[in-house]
């Protein structure tokens, strides 16, 4: 059995959940956001173990990280590991609409499909699905809540 281990983040955008197993980061989640938390019975909580994912979001949310190092190891479908291969693929500070994304992905009809990817992504942050945005240019849904998105999408653009 993988033993989850865990430890949690203040940030300027509220507290982190941040869980790796054995090859790498598996969760990063908003403690206050929109979505249910993960069932953690099981999970052990293991400060020295995530000190360094912890220092890699520390230095993200002061703006001097612009991309993260740490090992993914992120449990989804092909169709979902490849929409999230492309939202890794934004540049820092810069967004794309769902549509960028399925065309990146050579599905280009496949818009909600990618939105749905994009809301079930267990790595907030790492996988940037807050740099995705309405077609419009208009904010649309994040698992943080909107004003979380904002908060990371004006942060990257000052950081710059």
């Amino acid at each position: 059995d993988i033993m989850i281990r865990y430890d949690f983040l203040e940030t300027l955008c509220g507290r982190l959940l941040i869980a790796i197993d054995d090859r790498g980061l598996v969760h990063v989640d908003f403690v206050a956001g929109l979505r249910p938390l993960p069932d953690m019975s099981g999970w052990r909580q293991d400060g020295e173990a995530l000190a360094p994912f912890l220092a890699e979001f520390e230095a993200y949310f002061a703006g001097r990280l612009q991309r993260f190092t740490l090992p993914l190891a992120a449990r989804g479908t092909a169709f979902q590991q490849a929409v999230w291969q492309a939202l890794c693929d934004i540049p820092y500070g810069e967004t794309r609409s769902y549509g960028d994304i399925a065309r990146a992905i050579g599905k280009p009809n496949a818009v909600r499909a990618v939105g749905a990817a994009n809301g079930r992504n267990p790595l907030s942050i790492i996988i940037p699905c807050h740099r995705v945005i309405g077609q419009n240019g208009s904010l649309t849904g994040y698992a943080g809540g909107l004003p979380i998105k904002q908060a990371l999408l004006t942060l990257e653009r000052a950081s710059r």
